[in-house]
């Protein structure tokens, strides 16, 4: 049995061993610094740099690395050793405040969206003090942003903590006009409940697909999938508890409060809870799950599978991103007490809140997009591609009194009733669940349940800050220049609720009448991540991320360029492994059972007339007809991709990789999954649906 107070956050530098180990005026600089974003003096960073080596020494650490998070989607680290020679044979162990506090990785190699060019290298890590260094693997793991020679954001966490920055100011303006002197600063937090797949390893080294792109592009549909609804909270199965177990003591160690664990709908599919951290800590810790998650799989013999839609016909994995503010004396800016009606404060930050969604849903919707997510997007176990927001029904009804001037009939909350009296009875929360939603108030923070289950959370995160931090910033300056605060607030609140409801829906997001709906409404329907990422520049984004100092309008272009190239990589990676798939193993191993069919079917024939030939007959008919259907297709899947070679825009190789080699892998998979159906299993050269599925027992 672990004993958890003793391993969590052993592994971590963090603000207890900050305490124990530096100067008490040290400390209180770093303390500054993590709390109000102050900066440490080379002379600090230095005293610093000499206790996270000595800490880091015991813990079994020989190097160090700068842990970055560029525009790759996974984390990037190089080691450098704490061996300095001496001279006389011998070497000490050294770590110097330089060190800690910049690096230089070359920056050549990462995508950069035409930032740096390949002759053009240079590029700096600096060190972020507000999320605590860690030891994993015998290295001291050093978080920090990447940044490029000319200054410009290389990677994902330079932006996140400039939207900190922009919504710590913003927030702290309308605050002071309601009279809190106290509060210093203002943090956003976020939660990631992280879904994911695990499978057997023996069946995931078979799959060329799964090993190149993370998702099965072809595969027939098992007997037996999710229809019980028998794994959602079932028991779990020991070697998965085992795993689960593994991974909890891994992720405590390193600081993450891994919280909750279960089985979630579809087999072989999972989900892991964190407790709730400022946005920045939040991104790493996500970073450092879906690693551990992979690592700590292997060791159990099974493959976790991260990709947002794995299998066809099964639910995908999303990352419900659980987002919120709160102050740093703990009062939650979201929360709205017994009578939300009464609350202006709330009213004003929900309010914020809507209009962000409301006037930025193109960003909310780019901040998720990515040709994984494009397949579980509107699918039954995500939310639609349309931006809309849950607020639950006493909510609603304050909103509807308030656009329609009429005074609130509800409030308070009810007890909860059971209908069984041995039952305790409990207070109903303020709003249900609504699991359709792409933006649902879920009490005192919203659940964003539009993220893939690969992405990092950053991405949606500086959205959202810089997003709410604009309305704050236009709410203040109406507030701060009114001659009677109260009337104008109250004018504020009924304009915004009035401007922006047509993005508060309760109802089911599943239905199709949602998608008429919400055209009629005026909302965006954005499918495919073509379609979505040329809004990224639209002026109205590009004068919120310039004006709340988060991105320029050249790191703009570069992450444009960036998505979509990366969009096109992936089409193009799919289509050459489904090539490859069906010409060296599939269409081979289909004609060798239809060779087979065919000796059957003669040798029935020379038992003469009478003898029934149908099966043998009609399979190999239907296989001749589909096989040259599949051959046709991967042909016209071979000359889109010779095509796509040729086209030089970024855009245009999008909508070419969607429009057309998309097209044809989805028609080519058609054509074999039939064939799957009608081949004999001894044949089939890859394990099927069923046997990945249920290949952990």
């Amino acid at each position: 049995m672990s004993n958890v107070p003793e391993i969590f956050g052993s592994m971590v530098f963090s603000e207890a061993v900050m305490q124990a180990r530096l100067p008490h005026a040290t400390y209180k600089e770093v303390s500054q610094a993590i709390s109000q974003g102050k900066r440490l003096t080379p002379e600090i960073a230095t005293v610093v740099a000499t206790a996270m080596k000595n800490w880091a020494v015991e813990k079994g650490a020989t190097h160090f690395t700068h842990w970055f998070q560029p525009m790759t989607g996974v984390t990037a680290e190089k080691h450098d050793a704490f061996v300095h020679p001496t001279g006389d044979g011998r070497a000490i162990m050294e770590f110097s405040g330089k060190e800690l506090i910049q690096g230089e990785p070359d920056a050549s190699s990462f995508p950069s969206g035409g930032l740096r060019a390949t002759f053009e290298a240079r590029g700096y890590t600096a060190w972020d003090p507000t999320s605590y260094a860690f030891v994993k693997d015998g290295v001291l793991y050093i978080p920090t942003a990447f940044v490029s020679y000319t200054g410009e954001a290389l990677d994902k966490k330079t932006p996140l903590l400039r939207s900190m920055q922009a919504l710590n100011k913003q927030a702290l303006r309308i605050l002071r006009l309601f009279g809190d002197t106290e509060t210093a600063s203002v943090r956003a937090t976020a939660g990631a409940e992280q879904e994911y797949f695990l499978v057997d390893k023996s069946v995931y080294d078979k799959r060329k697909d799964l090993i190149y792109t993370g998702r099965t592009l072809f595969g027939a549909r098992p007997p037996k999938g999710q229809e019980m609804e028998d794994h959602y909270f079932g028991a779990i199965k020991p070697r998965v508890a085992a795993f689960m177990k593994e991974l909890n003591d891994e992720l405590w160690k390193l600081g993450v409060v891994a919280k909750t664990e279960h089985n979630e709908v579809a087999p072989a599919q999972h989900e892991l809870a964190p407790l709730y951290s400022t946005v920045n800590i939040a991104a790493d810790h996500n970073q450092l799950t879906m690693e551990l998650m992979k690592t700590v799989a292997k060791r159990h013999g099974m493959e976790c599978l991260l990709h947002e839609k794995p299998f066809a016909g099964v639910n995908g994995s999303g990352k419900h991103n659980n987002w919120s503010i709160s102050t740093d004396t703990g009062e939650n800016l979201l929360e709205p007490g017994d009578t939300p009606a009464e609350n202006a404060q709330f009213l004003l930050f929900l309010c914020a809140v809507l209009k962000a969604v409301n006037e930025y849903q193109d960003l909310l919707r780019i901040s998720v997009a990515s040709a994984g997510n494009d397949h579980r997007l509107g699918a039954n176990e995500a939310p639609p591609a349309i931006l809309s927001v849950y607020v639950g029904d006493e909510l609603e009804g304050v909103l509807n009194a308030i656009v329609s001037g009429e005074k609130f009939a509800g409030g308070g909350k009810e007890p909860f009733k059971v209908g069984v009296s041995v039952l305790p009875r409990f207070p109903k929360d303020s709003t249900d669940r609504n699991r359709t939603s792409s933006f649902a108030f879920t009490g005192n923070k919203f659940e964003f349940r539009m993220p893939g289950s690969s992405q990092s959370i950053s991405e949606a995160n500086i959205v959202l800050n810089t997003a709410v931090a604009e309305e704050l910033r236009r709410f203040a300056d109406r507030l701060e220049a009114a001659d009677d605060f109260d009337a104008d607030l109250h004018d504020l609140i009924e304009q915004t609720a009035k401007e922006n409801i047509r993005i508060v829906f309760n109802g089911n997001g599943y239905d199709e009448s949602w998608v008429e709906e919400a055209q009629r409404r005026g909302l965006l329907n954005l499918r495919t991540t073509p379609e979505a990422l040329p809004h990224y520049l639209a002026e109205k984004n590009i004068q919120l991320f310039e004006g709340n100092g988060v991105f320029t309008e050249t790191e703009m272009h570069a992450r444009y360029e960036i998505m979509q190239e990366n969009y096109a990589k992936i089409i193009r990676i799919e289509a050459m492994t489904a090539s490859d798939m069906v010409r060296k193993d599939i269409l081979p191993a289909v004609s060798l059972y239809g060779g087979q069919l065919a000796k059957s079917l003669a040798a029935k024939r020379d038992l003469g007339e009478g003898v029934d030939v149908s099966y043998e007959l009609g399979s190999l008919k239907r296989l001749s007809e589909l096989t040259a259907m599949t051959s046709k297709a991967a042909d016209a899947l071979d000359e889109e991709l010779a095509q796509a070679a040729d086209i030089a825009g970024c855009e245009e190789l999008s909508n070419f990789c969607r429009d057309k080699i998309f097209a044809t892998m989805s028609e080519l998979r058609i054509y074999v999954d039939e064939m799957e159906t009608i081949t004999s299993g001894k044949f089939w050269p890859y394990p099927t649906y069923g046997e990945m599925l249920f290949s952990v027992r």
